[in-house]
C-alpha cells in the first residue's frame, strides 16, 4: 500500500510539472509566461544559477561572460556616490581590473528572488561575501528570450546601527561638498 501511495505520488508531481512546463512554453508563445508556482520555482532557480555564474564571471575575470549578463541597456550603480553607469561605460571603467586577472570575488550568503505578474520581470536582493565584508546586491531582471538578463544592478555596502554615527563621520568631509553640488 505505502508503495503505491509514492508511485501516485510521483505520478502527480510528474504530470504537475510537465503540465506546468507546456503551459509557460505556451505562454511564452504569447509573450506572457501565466504559470503557477512550480514555473515560478523553476525561473527562480535559473535566476540564482544565473546570478552565480555572474559572480564567477567577475570572481574568475571573465570580462565577456560577465557583461552578457546584462541587458545592452543596463545600469549599474555602485557603493560609491558617483557611481551611476550605463553598460558601456561601466564596462570602460572595470575592463582595467578584468585584463589585470583581478574583478571582484563576490559569494551569495542569502538571496531572494521575486516576479511581477507577467513572469518577465524578476527584482533580487542578496547579501554577498565581499572584500568590502558583507554588501547587498540587488538588481531588475527582464527574460530576454530563454535568458534573463540584468538591468539595473545595485551594490551598497551595509553599516551596522551600531557603527552608523562612526560611518557618517568618516564619509562626512567627502559627501558634504557633494550633498551641495546635488542640491543645486
Amino acid at each position: 500500500m505505502k508503495s503505491l501511495v509514492y508511485t501516485i505520488y510521483g505520478i502527480v508531481i510528474f504530470i504537475s510539472l510537465v503540465s506546468c512546463n507546456n503551459k509557460c512554453q505556451e505562454s511564452n508563445n504569447n509573450d506572457k509566461i501565466n504559470c503557477d508556482s512550480v514555473c515560478l520555482e523553476g525561473e527562480k532557480q535559473n535566476i540564482n544559477n544565473m546570478l552565480d555564474s555572474f559572480n564567477l564571471a567577475a570572481a574568475n575575470a571573465d570580462f565577456d561572460l560577465y557583461f552578457s549578463y546584462y541587458a545592452e541597456d543596463a545600469v549599474f550603480i555602485g557603493t560609491d556616490a558617483n557611481e551611476n553607469w550605463c553598460k558601456d561605460s561601466f564596462m570602460v571603467w572595470s575592463k582595467p581590473f578584468f585584463d589585470k586577472g583581478k574583478a571582484w570575488d563576490f559569494t551569495s550568503l542569502d538571496r531572494n528572488v521575486y516576479f511581477d505578474e507577467t513572469g518577465k520581470v524578476a527584482w533580487f536582493d542578496e547579501l554577498l561575501d565581499t572584500q568590502m565584508k558583507i554588501c547587498r546586491g540587488s538588481g531588475v531582471l527582464v527574460k530576454q528570450g530563454e535568458n534573463w538578463k540584468i538591468k539595473q544592478y545595485v551594490l551598497s555596502m551595509t553599516v551596522p546601527n551600531s557603527e552608523t554615527k562612526n560611518v557618517v563621520e568618516l564619509k562626512a568631509e567627502v559627501e558634504d561638498s557633494l550633498i551641495t553640488v546635488l542640491k543645486h
